[in-house]
């Protein structure tokens, strides 16, 4: 399995959750073993000038935080484009690391209009030839294909949209099962409803309450020396269960920890469970 991202400029500068995630990108229990971004680059976002949205030249430079290498390749040239995605992948299956390819075109929110705020570059790039002509014309001039060719591959895709359509319209009722990976077995019925919404009873004995949050408010190894603010919170959990009350500390203790004594893996992860937040 390899991921792919797909980003616009703007948003992969922009989007705290692209710099949060690239610092993930190589954590132990984390990793994906890299990741392929591809940035879509064509300088506006949302009708923003680069100028008022970013401190650095280009957009994929927030990469540079994991060293991840950036190639920058010009989308009107398809085999350009090709050649970088395989190096890409070449990389990434190598060294198990991030990569950016960045290459521009005047993929926009075909919501706004950026003659609005961007007429001077939006009046050069609509003189630009379209990608697919200027490829088609280069290949039918170095005698690859012919224009008869061509023109049926063209065709040939269209049908195949033109095609996919028409059955979407012939589709009246949608089953939920069919947009489930893997529907629990028993849970929906043969037409893809859920068989009954009352749920089973999921109650513990006392004992077994009583058991859980005496073992959560005791330190499991002898002659440990904790920290006497700890103590405190383990000494007001004793007492909690003791009195039969529960706060939301021990509600979760008792929860994870039924689950556990039916033998079922419970993974907690992040820096709350480490230092005991939880």
């Amino acid at each position: 399995v390899m991921s792919i991202l797909l980003h616009g400029d703007a948003a992969f500068a922009g989007q705290g959750v692209v710099y949060e995630t690239f610092h993930l990108s190589d954590l132990p229990s984390y990793t994906t073993n890299g990741t392929i971004h591809v940035v879509v680059n064509n300088q506006i976002g949302f009708t923003t000038d680069p100028r008022m949205a970013r401190s650095s030249p280009y957009p994929t430079d927030v990469a540079r935080v994991v060293n991840a290498p950036i190639f920058h390749v010009n989308a009107d040239d398809p085999e350009a484009v090709m050649y970088v995605c395989n190096v890409a992948a070449e990389w990434r299956n190598t060294f198990n690391k991030d990569v950016v390819v960045c290459y521009r075109r005047r993929g926009h929110n075909e919501m706004d209009e950026p003659m609005f705020t961007q007429p001077l570059m939006y009046k050069q790039i609509h003189k630009q030839v379209p990608v697919l002509k200027k490829y088609a014309d280069k290949l039918i001039a170095d005698g690859t294909v012919t224009l008869q060719e061509f023109e049926e591959e063209i065709a040939k895709y269209d049908r195949i949209c033109e095609e996919a359509y028409t059955r979407s319209k012939d589709n009246k009722i949608l089953h939920i099962k069919h947009w489930l990976d893997s529907p629990w077995p028993g849970f929906f019925n043969v037409d893809g409803e859920p068989k009954s919404m009352s749920c089973p009873p999921t109650g513990i004995s006392e004992e077994m309450l009583t058991h859980i949050g005496n073992v959560a408010s005791s330190v499991p190894v002898q002659d440990f020396k904790i920290h006497s603010g700890l103590s405190r919170i383990l000494k007001a959990r004793s007492e909690m269960t003791k009195n039969r009350l529960v706060d939301w500390a021990l509600a979760e203790y008792m929860a994870f920890g039924s689950v556990l004594k039916e033998g079922i893996h419970v993974r907690l992860s992040g820096q709350d469970v480490e230092r005991g937040t939880f």
